[in-house]
């Protein structure tokens, strides 16, 4: 098995095209097959050395790997334009200076669904020769076959008057050339593949790859939003890079994309790469289209995230932050955090110092709740102990004493910490900061 992924280099990669490149990668790591990159860069007002540096930058951050490339289908000119040539000599495509009015016209003649001829002439572009007899059948394995009638079909052109090829034959040439057999692509290319096969046709006709077989298709459905509309920005991220930087984790991101279309068999959500890789065949992929849901992909990750040893969760999130030192403040926010973004929200007073928030300081620390940090104060000078467990007893001999409920207790003291009414949990918090540093931030709330 030898399958591609192959974007289009004018911008970052989204998210439809990284559930395309990882079900790409899990089919050919399923079967013991190879991937092959190729950029398919012919867009030349929009493909950017910039853009193609994203999109290797997206799949090395989803650790998809690749067993050929990246080939840049521009460095392939040479052999697309000794192909077209062949077509020419063969008489299985022809020049035409046909102009869209001259299609239009055609058509209100023979009417709207006869498929355009034009007359070979000396220069213009080159068209393939389809004829009206016949049909291309696609055989897709999630859709199943799909017959275009040649009748219907227009001679497409495939290259323009100066030779560049076109889309559709560079993506055929490219595909026989690599010996591609199974083609894997979202359903927006299957109205593309007949002219495609068109060319395969007419190419092995000519005398290229006579023997090999043609590509099997499979055409993914589409992506939508929670409102079922078409995936886009106002749904959230859109790309892998605003995945990474809102902080989820890749191999979350790899379960959760798996997901959208494909189904394991049972009714199993949490299924690490290695699973995926086991259970994922073609098969399984649903013809409807999928829904991409940021909160459900939040739940997951946050699934992920506890899942991770401390030591590992705090080097991601050294990673993320560019700080050091986190295995303490990781440990006690692991619970609470679901993506790696989450973290310094929670934590990073703690790390950092005290915010300012005055409504917070206003409703907290009023007359009784600086009383109640003043005897918290003195209750953690007297611990014997200053781990979780003593600061616990300690703050509960507190809220005893005092008859209150702990959060007339917790909540001034998590102020006093951290300016804000939002922390790890409050003893984790204090054991974190230390005797010291607590006693200290708790005094200067206290202004002494």
């Amino acid at each position: 098995m030898r399958v591609r992924f192959a974007p289009s280099p004018t911008g970052a990669l989204h998210i439809g095209g990284a559930r395309t490149a990882l079900f790409n990668w899990l089919l050919a790591r399923h079967a013991g097959g190879e991937l092959v990159l190729r950029i398919e860069d012919t867009d030349r007002e929009r493909s950017t050395p910039e853009n193609i540096e994203q999109i290797l930058d997206a799949l090395a951050w989803l650790e998809l790997d690749w067993d050929e490339g990246p080939i840049l289908q521009t460095e392939r000119a040479e052999r697309h334009r000794e192909v077209l040539e062949a077509l020419l000599e063969a008489g299985r495509a022809y020049r035409s200076n046909a102009t869209a009015e001259d299609v239009k016209a055609y058509k209100q003649e023979h009417g709207a669904e006869r498929g355009f001829r034009g007359e070979s002439e000396p220069d213009g572009a080159v068209r393939l020769h389809v004829g009206d007899e016949g049909a291309t059948v696609v055989h897709d394995v999630i859709r199943g076959d799909t017959r275009f009638e040649h009748l219907h079909l227009d001679d497409p052109v495939i290259a323009r008057a100066d030779g560049s090829v076109l889309y559709n034959f560079a993506v055929a040439v490219d595909d026989l050339d690599a010996a591609i057999t199974h083609v894997v692509r979202g359903e927006d290319h299957l109205s593309n593949t007949p002219k495609q096969l068109l060319v395969l046709e007419a190419a092995k006709a000519a005398g290229f790859g006579a023997d090999a077989s043609l590509p099997l298709y499979a055409h993914l459905p589409l992506l939508h939003g929670p409102d079922g509309k078409k995936l886009s920005k106002r749904h959230g991220a859109a790309s892998v890079q605003e995945l990474r930087d809102a902080g989820y984790l890749p191999e979350a991101v790899r379960n959760y994309l798996a997901l959208l279309g494909w189904g394991a068999g049972d009714d199993e959500t949490v299924l690490s790469t290695q699973e995926l890789i086991e259970r994922f065949t073609l098969e399984r992929v649903s013809r409807n289209p999928a829904r991409f849901d940021e909160t459900k992909l939040r739940w997951l990750n946050g699934v992920y995230m506890r899942k991770l040893p401390p030591e590992e969760l705090a080097l991601r999130l050294e990673q993320f932050t560019g700080r050091e030192h986190l295995e303490g403040a990781a440990r006690i926010s692991q619970e609470k955090i679901q993506t790696l973004a989450d973290f310094w929200p929670l934590a990073g007073t703690l790390l950092d110092g005290p915010a300012e928030d005055a409504r917070a300081r206003e409703r907290w620390l009023d007359e009784n709740g600086r009383a109640a940090l003043s005897q918290v104060s003195d209750a953690l000078a007297a611990a014997p102990s200053f781990d979780e467990h003593a600061v616990q007893e300690a703050l509960s001999a507190v809220i005893a004493e005092r008859q209150a409920k702990p959060r007339e207790i917790y909540q001034p003291l998590r102020v006093a910490l951290t300016g804000t009414t939002i922390s790890p949990g409050i003893f984790e918090s204090v054991a974190l900061l230390g005797r010291d540093e607590t006693l200290q931030r708790i005094a200067s709330a206290l202004g002494r």
